[in-house]
């Protein structure tokens, strides 16, 4: 299999990571935080030890201010909920996911007002209608760093400017983009971050985490035990502790820290450089071709790994079930989770196919692909 969905999930996972997740829960996996045996202990030291490398690779100084969490939606959910309240006013754009959408939505029967910036058809944004937007109330901007749709890289520095120079808090979404291009919270204005363990961070499934610049205080989701204050029936909001209630998932946290490091090592510069080429291969092979509809830009420096294409003739799903089928290459076909940004772009009624490269794909791979949906698109 040619795996080319790695927008949804990176694949295959590193082999150290695989390792260091065996070998906590094969010698050592006590429960962090909970007891004082040396189980117990070993397990929170090499917990913390993957904080130490988030904040390394994020330019966080204080790695207590990263909040563990099952996912992205997980962390973006509790930097939206914990952070607003009646009256509060919220921009974000038309290529955002669902789980910043969706959040915001239900936020409305809360007295919580959102504005959502129409992005052009290549889903890039202009801050010109970010600055018209912002009220007397706005206290927070919300934005994908890059889309999962066409994967358009947003100016996040320039957003995150805006939002200080007028004294607004500014959220990335980095599901995207984390692992994949570089992140800087502090040169890019970043206030809170949210990000995925499992796909440019080239950890397992079920590991996420919330960045929280210092200052910011939010209000827990999941209220329970945290291993301080337990005579007390209020939830502790000390960081991170009072945002991580129950049992975390050491051993994946331990496997992300594992790839972090590896990534650390290598240079995400590197990392980024290397999806690049091959993006630039695949998405002029692909734009080249009769029948064939390419959404995005064009300029590959302009966008993460993601290809989002439709064949004339041919519905998405039939299009990766033939990849799928035929040609063994691993694709994503529908809505992916961004209703607004596929009307966005203009396939709200089709969806579209997506090709996402990732740090171990190679560029003979990209050509089979390439070759594979010209055949295809001989059969219409």
């Amino acid at each position: 299999m040619i795996y080319l969905d790695n927008g949804a999930t990176s694949f295959p996972k590193p082999k150290v990571m695989l390792e260091c997740m065996y070998k906590c829960m094969a010698e050592y996996c006590g429960n962090p935080g909970r007891s004082g045996h040396y189980m117990s202990m070993k397990t929170g030291e090499e917990v913390y030890k993957t904080r130490k490398n988030l904040a390394k690779l994020f330019n966080i100084s204080n790695p207590a201010n990263i909040i563990f969490s099952i996912n992205t939606t997980g962390a973006l959910n509790q930097g939206i909920q914990g952070l607003l309240k009646e009256g509060d006013h919220v921009i974000t754009t038309s290529m955002e996911h669902n789980s910043v959408l969706r959040p915001l939505k239900m936020l409305e029967s809360k007295g919580v007002e959102h504005t959502i910036i129409k992005c052009d058809r290549t889903g890039s944004i202009n801050l010109r209608d970010i600055k018209a937007s912002i009220k007397e109330n706005t206290c927070l901007i919300v934005c994908t760093h890059a889309s999962n749709v066409t994967g358009t890289i947003m100016p996040i520095r320039e957003i995150g400017e805006l939002a200080h120079r007028n004294n607004i808090l500014f959220m990335v979404d980095g599901a995207q983009s984390g692992g994949c291009i570089p992140i800087n919270v502090v040169e890019m204005n970043i206030d809170l971050l949210a990000l995925p363990g499992h796909k440019g961070l080239l950890g397992p499934m079920g590991t996420g985490f919330l960045y929280v610049r210092d200052g910011i205080e939010l209000e827990p989701l999941l209220l329970g035990g945290t291993g301080t204050a337990s005579k007390d029936r209020t939830q502790p909001k000390e960081m991170p502790e009072g945002y991580e209630s129950g049992t975390v998932n050491a051993p994946g946290i331990i496997g992300l820290g594992c790839s972090v490091e590896m990534l650390l090592n290598t240079g995400i510069r590197a990392i980024q450089e290397h999806e690049e080429s091959l993006t630039r291969v695949l998405d002029d092979g692909l734009r080249n071709m009769r029948n064939v509809i390419v959404y995005g830009v064009e300029d590959c420096k302009e966008k993460v790994g993601v290809v989002t294409l439709n064949i004339n003739g041919k519905s998405c799903e039939q299009v990766a079930d033939e990849l799928s089928e035929k040609y063994g290459i691993a694709g994503r076909a529908g809505f992916h989770c961004a209703g607004l940004a596929h009307k966005t772009i203009g396939t709200w009624e089709t969806g579209a196919l997506r090709l996402s490269v990732g740090p171990f794909n190679t560029k003979a791979q990209i050509k089979t692909a390439i070759e594979a949906v010209y055949k295809i698109t001989r059969s219409v």
